[in-house]
């Protein structure tokens, strides 16, 4: 079972993520509030895919981005912006993420970026 770390300032948003990705068979999810956590708990449990928020209080998504590809240049990793971030989203892909989803996102956009990286069909 593939495991995911979630990374969202907002607890509502990690709550969301989680719920539809458990409903998806992805039950194995852990959280992380910022960059600086997503960086800890990446290191704690070499999650096979995370999603990234780019706008956190502490540490950003870009720099956790960089950091964590810095542990692992495979780390595949999944952005989530809001609208009008196309800026960060394009630095993003740059430095090795492999897709965004921008929020408020749909469901099945999300569950389809997941089963794409994580090859799950």
């Amino acid at each position: 079972m593939s495991k995911i770390l979630i990374v969202d300032d907002a607890a509502f948003m990690r709550m969301m993520i989680k719920d539809n990705l458990k409903k998806a068979g992805y039950t194995e999810c852990t959280e992380a509030s910022d960059g600086e956590d997503a960086v800890a708990k990446y290191k704690e449990s070499a999650p096979d895919l995370i999603l990234l928020d780019i706008t956190m209080p502490k540490m950003d998504g870009i720099q956790a981005l960089k950091e964590i590809k810095q542990l692992n240049p495979n780390a595949k990793v999944v952005m989530c912006s809001a609208m009008g971030q196309e800026g960060m989203v394009v630095e993003a892909i740059k430095l090795g993420a492999m897709d965004f989803i921008v929020k408020p996102f749909k469901p099945d956009r999300l569950i389809q970026a997941v089963k794409n990286i994580l090859g799950d069909q």
